[in-house]
Formats: C-alpha cells, sequence, structure tokens
C-alpha cells in the first residue's frame, strides 16, 4: 500500500513540476514557445490560454481532493499537445531532441496514473450525474 501511495504522489509531482516549468516560457514569451504557438495558429491566445489551463491543472492535481480534476485537464491538454506535435510539429520542435514531445507523454502518462487512482471516485461522479436512458 505505501508503494502504490508513493506512485500516485511521484505521478502528481512529476505531472506538476514538468507543467510548472513550462508555464515561464510561454508566459514570458521565449521563441520557442511562440514558434510552437505560431506553427499551430494559436499564438498568443493559444500560449497564453494554454499556459493558464496548465497552471490550473498543476494546482488541481497537486491537491489531494481535486487531484482527478487536475488529471483529467493535464490529460487533455496533453492529449493536444501530443497531437500537435504528430501531426504539425513533428517530435523535434527546433532542435530540442523531442524533448518537448517527451515532456507531454510522461505528463499524459502521470495523469492517467493519476486518474487509475481515483477511478472509484470518478466512477461514483459518473453514476449520481449520468443516469441510464
Amino acid at each position: 500500500m505505501k508503494t502504490s501511495i508513493f506512485v500516485y504522489w511521484i505521478a502528481r509531482i512529476i505531472a506538476a513540476l514538468i507543467m510548472l516549468q513550462t508555464l515561464y516560457f510561454k508566459f514570458t514569451g521565449a521563441d520557442e514557445s511562440i514558434y510552437i504557438f505560431t506553427q499551430v495558429g494559436m499564438e498568443p491566445w493559444g500560449r497564453i490560454g494554454v499556459g493558464i489551463l496548465e497552471l490550473v491543472a498543476s494546482v488541481l492535481i497537486l491537491i489531494n481532493i481535486t487531484a482527478w480534476m487536475g488529471g483529467v485537464l493535464a490529460l487533455g491538454l496533453m492529449g493536444g499537445a501530443i497531437m500537435m506535435h504528430l501531426t504539425i510539429l513533428g517530435i523535434i520542435v527546433k532542435d530540442d531532441g523531442g524533448r518537448l514531445f517527451i515532456y507531454a507523454v510522461i505528463v499524459a502518462v502521470c495523469s492517467i496514473i493519476v486518474l487509475l487512482f481515483n477511478k472509484e471516485k470518478i466512477q461514483m461522479l459518473l453514476k449520481r450525474f449520468v443516469k441510464p436512458s
């Protein structure tokens, strides 16, 4: 049991740290961030909006009761990032060696771990709000 709690916390911390670390580049308008969001047609509103959503996801994922919400939001954001890399940007962006793509995959995997640990909570919530027809 202690190992599973450790894995759960590590997944949450890694996801939050990666997302928080990238905020500096999004919010300061770093060349790489501007390039990426220009390529996908979302500069500047997408860069700032995604940054805000990543900040929210990071905070939510670190708070025990809202970790599942942060996991859902982070997984959605990283799903979008991964798709942009695979369809528009390419895995390697501006000679980064695929670092940003790898970060997105790591956050996505960590988010899935968070969601798996909260499976019962999510199922109870769905049963409460989704009534069978």
